[in-house]
């Protein structure tokens, strides 16, 4: 009798094992082809940034946590703080619900007068843990070019007068891997941003997947690492006319 019921208890647990096993394989193989039907954009990427705290900053502080990024400039006159407005409370509402998961990020296309005192000025404005993030040209550039973003300055623009930059008007979501989730646009509402990250952070807790708490911004000021090097990115605006930045080829860019 002993052996008999060691016998039962070993098949039922084997039986239970390979099941489990099998609804993994069977999951994973179906998110395998579903990312080859539906095709996962190529958005997102590594970057080498310079954040508003001063500190250099890449694509994995941003690991760990999802993330809602924005493409922009300070000195937008109202589309910029439309979009961050609705970024920080999309923020704020998915809180309520899953807890600080998410780090809002606002990244320049505008690095000719978007130094870094200028950035942390200005995302002041809207969320506490939002990060703003500037750099040399070629590194936005480079920045702009993972995220398939379009970008252009009027050609030989004075950094120390106004003008527009035309860019991309989108902010995306990014999983706690780095991957690219969704992109909503101007005519996105809150509610329906919310509603659908929301969707997308229920769905990745029910996995089982690690998630931990969103502070980008802090830990870039607070975990040792030194201030950023490039001493103009905490100066002034140069009168030298900027590099006007290339523009993308339409098919590069998110539409």
């Amino acid at each position: 009798m002993p052996a008999a019921a060691l016998f039962l208890a070993t098949g039922f647990a084997l039986y239970y094992y390979f099941q489990h096993e099998k609804a993994k394989l069977a999951e994973s193989k179906k998110k395998k082809q579903e990312d080859q039907v539906i095709g996962r954009p190529r958005i997102g990427g590594p970057f080498s940034l310079v954040s508003s705290t001063g500190h250099p900053f890449t694509d994995k502080d941003l690991l760990g946590s999802f993330s809602l990024i924005y493409f922009g400039f300070t000195n937008c006159p109202d589309i910029c703080p439309e979009e961050l407005d609705k970024m920080s409370s999309v923020v704020n509402e998915v809180a309520k619900t899953h807890g600080t998961v998410i780090n809002p990020v606002f990244i320049t296309c505008d690095p000719a007068r978007d130094r870094v005192p200028y950035v942390a000025e200005y995302i002041a404005d809207f969320h506490p843990r939002m990060i703003g993030l500037t750099g040399t040209y070629d590194a936005i550039k480079q920045a702009c070019k993972s995220y398939r973003v379009y970008f252009s300055t009027p050609p030989g623009a004075d950094p120390t007068s106004d003008y527009l930059v035309d860019h991309s008007i989108f902010f995306y979501l990014m999983d706690p891997e780095g991957k690219f989730i969704d992109a909503f646009g101007k005519s996105s509402t809150m509610e329906e941003v919310r509603d659908k990250v929301l969707d997308y952070i229920a769905r990745w807790k029910a996995a089982g997947l690690p998630l931990v708490e969103a502070n980008a911004k802090e830990k870039a000021a607070t975990d040792g690492r030194s201030k950023a090097s490039e001493a103009s990115l905490f100066e002034e605006p140069s009168s030298v006319p900027s590099v006007p930045p290339a523009v993308l080829p339409a098919g590069d860019r998110l539409v």
